[in-house]
């Protein structure tokens, strides 16, 4: 089974456990594919060690991860506890700081475990970065649909998961197209175009409304596999010429990190403006039913807490509760989903004029595609 055929079958597997298992159940899925990867890199994958390896940097894996806890932390929590608490501003700061340390770091010791100058490469630091703005407009726009075909629609988890299929089945046919559409076309015509992809599926996404199907916007979810899948195997193919064969785990690695960043950072982002324009249109409304605070959080929390709330009072009350706080999520998941449009168009245009246009005729890299959800 490959890995877009996997990553169909987790999300199928995903909304099914969840019909049956507590939610952590989701994460089993995992494990029989990660000890396959295990036994079948261990007996396939050809050795590519650099005799000349530099020691482990426990510094900077130590500074990476808390300048990116921080960050992420205080992009979440700025719903919940205002974007102007002196707690989410003093993580994000933080956050801001301690990567500035790592930057500096990674610079001074001898033996990064990221070597900056990579970037000094337009190739390197343009194809991890187009990778990371497509990351972020397909898991910000994965993580708020799941939320609305549920919630919004109705689905069940596992009717949910199947109807997500889609966008992992667009994605896996088109990723092992790209290499070749790379050669025929160049790298930033493919990388280009798959970024402005996902950003048209994105706008269309933005715009549904309470009254839209499903119908509606499986145009939208398509067009983000099939940009995804553009994007992602091109951007690792001009990555990998960058780098001498002693440095291809470190460009892999770079890969993976933009693939798992990008992803954070667009279900952070996405998720927080769909949250703050969310509670902006419930908090008036509900004031005047004086909750206790226990329902009130829970309502202004998430869509599925309100609809809980308004099945349980029923009659008119309820049905008015249920249709405000679906107006509110629609409205939210619009705002979210179109500023990832905007991020995603914007780095269409670096694409465009920073990656070559063929990969260079001497490499002899072949990749192949990568998982996007990085397993």
């Amino acid at each position: 089974m490959g890995r877009h055929q996997r990553a169909r079958h987790r999300h199928r597997s995903g909304g099914l456990l969840l019909e049956h298992f507590w939610w952590g159940s989701i994460f089993w899925v995992n494990i029989p594919f990660a000890l396959a990867g295990l036994v079948c890199a261990r007996l396939l994958v050809p050795e590519s060690r650099n005799p000349t390896a530099l020691q482990p940097d426990p510094a900077g894996s130590v500074l990476s991860i808390l300048g990116l806890g921080l960050l992420l932390w205080a992009i979440i929590e700025a719903p919940v506890r205002g974007w102007s608490s002196g707690i989410v501003l003093g993580a994000g700061g933080a956050g801001l700081a301690v990567l500035v340390c790592f930057v500096l770091w990674e610079r001074a010791t001898s033996h990064p475990m990221l070597n900056l100058r990579f970037f000094g490469d337009l190739r390197f630091s343009f194809a991890t970065t187009s990778v990371a703005l497509a990351m972020f407009g397909l898991f910000g726009a994965l993580f708020v649909l799941t939320q609305y075909l549920q919630f919004g629609l109705g689905y069940s988890a596992l009717a949910t998961g199947v109807r997500i299929l889609p966008v992992a089945g667009l994605l896996a046919t088109v990723a092992p197209l790209s290499p070749v559409l790379v050669r025929a076309a160049g790298t930033k015509v493919v990388v280009g175009t798959g970024l402005l992809v996902v950003a048209d599926g994105l706008w269309q996404l933005s715009r549904a409304d309470v009254s839209s199907a499903y119908g509606d916007v499986l145009a939208g979810m398509l067009l983000l596999g099939l940009g995804a899948g553009l994007v992602v195997p091109a951007s690792l193919d001009s990555l990998m010429s960058t780098l001498p064969p002693g440095d291809t785990g470190v460009g892999s690695a770079s890969n993976g990190v933009s693939v798992q960043l990008g992803g954070a950072l667009g279900v952070a982002v996405i998720g927080s403006l769909l949250t703050t324009r969310y509670q902006e249109h419930m908090g008036a409304p509900l004031a005047t039913y004086r909750l206790p605070p226990a329902l009130s959080d829970s309502v202004l929390g998430s869509l599925g807490g309100a609809l809980g709330l308004a099945q349980r009072v029923g009659g008119t009350s309820g049905r008015l509760l249920a249709a405000l706080a679906r107006s509110a999520f629609v409205s939210g998941m619009g705002l979210g989903l179109a500023v990832g449009a905007a991020v995603a168009a914007a780095g269409a245009a670096p694409a465009f004029a920073a990656l070559p246009s063929r990969p260079p005729a001497d490499d002899p890299t072949s990749v192949d595609p990568p998982d996007p959800e990085g397993h």
